[in-house]
């Protein structure tokens, strides 16, 4: 009871504010879908360096090639989302920002979990992690409300 209390005390008040949610959902799939070419082109140059380093190893170093997206994934979402900015490069493009409940700052670690929690979500209840988001509280999804974060519009000046 007392844990729900300090939760409820911590919300932002942003979280009262539906001009902040206005469209996010729609933006949020536009900045997967950014992030995810982006991704796709960064897997380029670091398949060429695995290459590379497979023919420095005698072979050993291709061995990467099977964890290269979800390496180059990863990085990309602990990097851009665990940064300062608290957004991807796609999140910003789309105008959103990802916030957490307590009001601190989104870290490297809970941007890959956040993002290995959609991709676990999402394959065992297909988009039904999505209508988890048409009923809580700042359209939040289900790996936002077990994480504590939440996505706002971010159409302010880039800073």
């Amino acid at each position: 009871m007392e844990q729900n209390a300090q939760i409820i005390e911590a919300t932002p008040k942003r979280l009262d504010d539906a001009r902040a949610f206005e469209g996010v959902l729609t933006r949020r799939v536009v900045a997967f879908l950014i992030d995810y070419l982006f991704i796709g082109l960064l897997i380029l140059p670091v398949g060429l360096i695995i290459a590379v380093a497979g023919l420095l190893t005698f072979g050993l170093g291709w061995l990467l090639f099977a964890i290269i997206g979800p390496l180059v994934a990863l990085s990309y979402i602990a990097l851009t989302l665990g940064g300062e900015r608290q957004a991807t490069p796609g999140m910003r493009i789309a105008g959103v920002r990802m916030e957490r409940l307590d009001g601190r700052s989104m870290d490297g670690l809970l941007a890959v979990v956040h993002t290995v929690m959609f991709w676990a979500f999402n394959t065992l209840l297909t988009p039904l992690i999505l209508l988890v988001s048409w009923f809580t509280e700042g359209k939040r999804t289900l790996h936002d409300v077990l994480l504590g974060t939440f996505v706002v519009r971010d159409d302010g000046p880039a800073s």
